[in-house]
């Protein structure tokens, strides 16, 4: 079995109005913000409003993000997670399959 390491990778994407309005309530909800703290062992986290599509590695993009968030994965002040499938479903959000949102981390 051969890896095939992809050069470039297409991590636009554009969520409908409503489809976003309701995915970031979720992601803002008080009890779901409390828990990622838990896990983040800090205070408090608050919702930066960033999401990306998780991307292939690739030569220029080695932690599985966009260039541009990069910095944030090596921030001891932001926690990035996986937006959980039941959000993207209610939201209704089917294209991209994936999204990862970027908290960050207040005391």
């Amino acid at each position: 079995m051969n890896l095939k390491i992809v050069q470039q990778y297409d991590s636009n994407f554009t969520l409908e109005v409503a489809a976003k309005e309701l995915l970031f309530s979720l992601l803002k909800d008080e009890a779901f913000l409390q828990q990622i703290a838990h896990q983040a062992a800090c205070t408090t986290v608050e919702f930066t409003e960033l999401l990306f599509q998780p991307v292939p590695y690739a030569p220029n993009a080695t932690k599985g993000m966009p260039i541009e968030y990069e910095p944030y994965h090596d921030s001891e002040d932001y926690v990035i997670i996986n937006v959980p499938p039941n959000f993207m479903f209610q939201a209704k959000v089917f294209q991209p399959s994936r999204l990862c949102a970027i908290y960050r981390k207040t005391q």
